[in-house]
């Protein structure tokens, strides 16, 4: 999803010597007794190693294709090795992001994450462990060096066919990590920090996948003086930027409070804040899941389907209405990432699907798990349509089955491919084989067919 910005005019960046400097990321009202990123940059620039850019080319293999990571709009992302700082001791795995050379806002977002990664340390960040910036004969050079995160990003993982589903409890532990992140730069540093572009792809994966916060090239300092919001230009990637933020270029922490929000529906859902491959009422993700609320019976109809069930249904409707919350038309009605924090503790200690917790509020609610629906004789399905399933069933006696046959809201260009045992059009009803049930979504049509697994139309 490509970011979007409505600078007005063109500005002019200095050039850079060995210590990056960028004086117009302050405020002007600046005050004596809180100061700004560059001052407390300042202050912490020893800890960044300055790297030569002969050192980093060596480290990519001369920026070799084969281990680029990542690209995007100011540069590419390499996957290279570096020595310690002593030289003593096993090569460390980096990330090395390569600024394009003719990017001059590029270069701004470069002085900016130097400066706020310089400054901040926190588990839930990603550590910024050096810089290079050359002027030579090949031009300017701008590079970072960042700790390498093998999982990839928390989109990768939402949003793929390729790599694994995570876990209901891993993305439960990833929301929380990421909120402890955005809670540390807007309440526990000496100048507060928005960071502007909170979304799935920033959020990195570590070995344990551990979330943590990456490109700090938007990020900016927040009100001072008493001042409730930061007048700025309207950066940020659609999707995810706040309305209020959008239509007013007012930045405050609950900006990225909104943008957090998104981002837990789509832990939810499995699905994209905007996704054209969709149906035109389900291509914005926030609209879609407002007819599904999340008191609603219908509720686990929005469910990411590559959880197989395995899930909180009482812990994702408490994660929906902490998400509405976050989403809030009202900025000052959303709360701060330090309530999300801890409202996200206590939800993650609600038991797995069919504990103690969730069997009370199925009973008491009249709603049931995904993984326990009741079957078509308990729903009050008509008669016709119990027969005809039976008799679905009677005539795959003899088959092979090898699995549960299951519906999908995915791309129907992409389908699940998985073994079923007969060919079927029916919608919005459930499907018996050989003893297993499988429901066909309201407004789908379910398309079953050996050997070639289900697509879904509209």
């Amino acid at each position: 999803m490509k970011c979007f910005n409505c600078f007005k005019g063109k500005s002019r960046t200095r050039e850079l010597k060995s210590v990056p400097e960028l004086k117009d990321q302050t405020i002007s009202d600046n005050s004596a007794a809180q100061r700004s990123i560059p001052e407390l940059y300042e202050e912490k620039a020893h800890n960044l190693r300055v790297f030569s850019f002969l050192e980093l080319r060596n480290a990519t293999n001369g920026f070799n294709r084969l281990l680029k990571i990542g690209e995007g709009g100011f540069g590419s992302v390499y996957k290279g090795s570096i020595k310690p700082a002593d030289g003593q001791g096993d090569w460390i795995v980096v990330a090395v992001k390569k600024l394009n050379k003719d990017s001059l806002q590029g270069h701004k977002q470069w002085v900016a994450e130097v400066q706020f990664l310089g400054v901040v340390e926190h588990p839930n960040l990603v550590k910024l462990i050096g810089y290079c910036a050359t002027d030579g004969e090949r031009g300017i050079q701008r590079l970072l060096v960042y700790e390498f995160m093998p999982n990839k990003s928390l989109e990768d993982h939402l949003f793929s066919r390729v790599l694994s589903t995570l876990p209901w409890q891993t993305r439960l532990q990833i929301a929380l990590g990421a909120a402890q992140g955005l809670a540390y730069l807007h309440e526990e540093l000496e100048v507060q920090v928005i960071y502007r572009d909170f979304k799935s792809s920033n959020v990195l994966l570590d070995e344990d996948f551990k979330p943590k916060l990456s490109d700090f090239g938007l990020a900016r300092e927040g009100p001072i003086d008493g001042h409730t919001h930061v007048s700025t230009a309207v950066v940020g990637t659609y999707g995810y930027a706040a309305p209020d933020y959008i239509e007013t270029g007012h930045l405050t922490t609950k900006s990225d409070v909104w943008s957090f929000g998104v981002v837990l529906y789509e832990i939810l859902t499995g699905r994209r804040s905007l996704e054209r491959n969709l149906p035109t009422m389900e291509q914005k993700l926030l609209d879609w899941v407002k007819q599904f609320p999340a008191d609603s019976r219908k509720f686990s109809m929005i469910i990411d389907p590559r959880l197989r069930n395995q899930y909180s249904l009482s812990a994702a409707r408490k994660i929906a209405m902490l998400a509405d919350s976050c989403l809030s038309k009202s900025a000052n009605d959303r709360p701060k990432m330090s309530q999300v924090v801890e409202s996200l503790k206590q939800i993650i200690q609600v038991p797995e699907e069919g504990g103690p917790s969730d069997k009370r509020s199925h009973e008491s609610s009249g709603t049931h798990p995904v993984g326990s629906a009741k079957k078509p004789d308990q729903m009050g399905v008509s008669e016709s349509r119990k027969t005809g399933m039976d008799h679905l069933a009677r005539s795959s006696k003899n088959t092979n089955v090898v699995g549960l046959v299951l519906a999908t809201d995915r791309d129907p260009r992409k389908p699940v491919l998985i073994k079923a045992i007969f060919t079927i059009e029916m919608v919005g009803v459930w499907v018996k084989a050989d003893s297993k049930w499988a429901h066909v979504r309201e407004g789908h049509s379910c398309f079953i067919a050996p050997q070639q697994g289900i697509l879904l139309t509209d």
